[in-house]
C-alpha cells in the first residue's frame, strides 16, 4: 500500500488512467490524498443530469476502507458504532456514525457484513488507529484496504439495467437486490462486490473491486453504459445531488470531534439529524452515557433543510438593476441565520448558520443544509438567511423543510 500521507502530491486511484483520459476540463482536486475529478467537462451540468435521468459513473475509491475480521469483529464494531452491529446480517449494509466518549461525532460512514466474521467499514477520514485502540484484547484483525480496492458508484435511473447486462455468477439477479443490501458477483470475469448504496439519493449501486482488476471492470461498465446514457461524473455533480438528497458531509456540515479546537464546534448524532442511527438500549458503546443524557435533557442544535424564498431573493437584485445570481456549483460556506423580525430589513438575533447549499436544477429551488436552534426546526417555520447583493448585506426568507428534498420512489424500489 502506498503511504499516502507522506507523498508531496496526490496519488492515482485504481481507475486514474481512465478518468485522466476523459477529464478534458483538467479540473482536479485532492480527495484524501488521491487525484479526484471535479468535473470532466468545463461545467458539471451534463454529469448532474446524467445522474438524474440516466446514469453517472463516479470514482469513489478515495473513501477510506477498513476490513475487520475475526471472532471479535462484531463485538468491536458494536462497541464503537452508534448502531448495534450485532443485528447486521450477512449481505447487508448499514449507515452509521461513531462518537467519542462525550457522544460527539468523529465520522460517519457505512458498515457491510460480508459474511464469515468479515466486515468492511467506509469512512471519510483515517480511522485505522482509532479502530485498533478500541480493539485491544479482542480476537480481531483490522486491515486498511483503501489503496487495494477500487470503488465505483453507478447512480441514476438506468444503473440497474446497465448492471443487469454485465453482472454474472451471482445467486441473485441485480433486479432483486434490495436497498442497502450487497451481493458477490463477477464483472469482466473478475470478482466484485456490488452494494445498493450511494451518495446521490437516487437509484444507485457501488462496485468494489481489487486494484489489479479495476481497469477491466471500468472498461466493461463504460462500454455497456453507452446504451444506457452513462456519463463519467465528478465531485461537483456529486455535491449538488447530495444536497438534494439532504446528506451531510464531514468537514462541511459538521466537524469531526477529532479536529475541533473548541467544544462548541462539536456535534452529536441527535444534533446532526442522525438520531435514527443510535441504538441506545443495548450493551455499552462509545458515548452511550452522554447520548442518554442528551436525549433526556435536549440538544443544543438541530440540522435542517432550508428552501430560500426565490421572489424575495430576486427582488434584492432587481433593486440594483441586476439579474439574480445563482452558482451552478454547490457552496460550502458558513452563512448566518436569523430569527424573523417584523418590518424592514432588520434581522432578529442569530439562531444558527447554513453550512452548504445549491441551486437544484431539477427541483428549481434554492436549497441549503443548516444548523439551527431546535425550537426553529419544525418544517414550515420561516426564518431569514443572510445574502450579499452588490456588496451589501441583506437577508431573505427561508422555510425549514424536511429532507431529503429529492426522494424518488426508484431509490428504494
Amino acid at each position: 500500500m502506498v503511504p499516502r500521507f507522506f507523498t508531496a502530491m496526490p496519488i492515482p486511484t485504481p481507475f486514474h488512467t481512465r478518468t485522466q483520459a476523459l477529464c478534458t476540463s483538467m479540473f482536479w482536486k485532492d480527495w484524501a490524498g488521491y487525484y479526484a475529478v471535479r468535473s470532466f467537462d468545463t461545467c458539471h451540468e451534463r454529469e448532474y443530469y446524467a445522474v438524474r435521468h440516466a446514469v453517472g459513473l463516479f470514482d469513489v475509491s478515495p473513501l477510506f476502507k477498513y476490513d475487520v475480521r475475526g471472532e471479535g469483529a462484531m463485538a468491536l464494531l458494536s462497541r464503537v458504532m452508534t448502531r448495534d452491529i450485532s443485528k447486521l446480517r450477512p449481505g447487508r449494509v448499514t449507515y452509521c456514525c461513531w462518537c467519542d466518549d462525550d457522544g460527539k461525532v468523529m465520522d460517519d460512514g457505512t458498515v457491510s457484513n460480508l459474511g464469515d466474521d468479515h466486515y468492511r467499514v467506509t469512512a471519510a477520514e483515517p480511522t485505522y488507529g482509532w479502530l485498533c485502540r478500541n480493539a485491544r484484547g479482542l480476537p480481531v484483525e483490522i486491515t486498511e484496504t483503501t489503496d487495494d480496492i477500487g470503488s465505483l458508484a453507478l447512480q441514476g435511473p438506468t444503473s440497474r439495467a446497465l448492471l443487469s447486462e454485465i453482472v454474472a455468477d451471482t445467486k441473485k439477479p441485480i433486479e432483486k437486490l434490495r436497498f442497502f443490501r450487497l451481493l458477490k458477483a463477477t464483472i469482466a470475469g473478475h470478482p466484485v462486490i456490488i452494494s445498493r448504496t450511494g451518495y446521490t439519493g437516487d437509484l444507485g449501486y457501488e462496485v468494489w473491486v481489487s486494484r489489479e482488476h479495476a481497469l477491466d471492470v471500468w472498461d466493461q461498465i463504460y462500454a455497456a453504459g453507452r446504451r444506457h446514457g452513462l456519463v463519467p461524473a465528478g465531485l461537483d455533480a456529486l455535491d449538488v445531488t447530495r444536497i438534494e438528497a439532504g446528506f451531510i458531509m464531514n468537514g462541511v456540515d459538521y466537524q469531526s470531534a477529532h479536529h475541533c479546537l473548541i467544544e462548541s464546534r462539536k456535534c452529536s448524532p441527535f444534533e446532526l439529524g442522525l438520531g435514527w442511527t443510535v441504538d441506545l438500549d443495548r450493551p455499552g458503546f462509545n458515548g452511550q452515557a452522554a447520548l442518554r443524557r442528551e436525549l433526556a435533557n435536549g440538544s443544543t442544535w438541530a440540522t435542517v433543510g432550508l428552501e430560500l424564498d426565490w421572489d424575495e431573493y430576486e427582488a434584492h437584485f432587481t433593486e440594483f438593476g441586476l439579474p439574480p445570481h445563482v452558482s451552478s456549483s454547490a457552496w460550502r460556506t458558513s452563512i448566518p441565520l436569523y430569527a424573523p423580525r417584523r418590518g424592514g430589513r432588520v434581522n432578529g438575533r442569530q439562531i444558527g448558520y447554513a453550512t452548504s447549499g445549491a441551486w437544484s436544477p431539477l427541483l428549481k429551488k434554492n436549497l441549503a443544509i443548516a444548523t439551527i436552534e431546535p425550537k426553529f426546526q419544525v418544517p414550515g417555520t420561516r426564518i431569514r438567511i443572510e445574502v450579499t447583493v452588490e456588496h451589501e448585506r441583506r437577508s431573505v426568507a427561508a422555510t425549514v423543510r424536511e429532507t431529503p428534498f429529492f426522494n424518488p420512489p426508484r431509490k428504494r424500489a
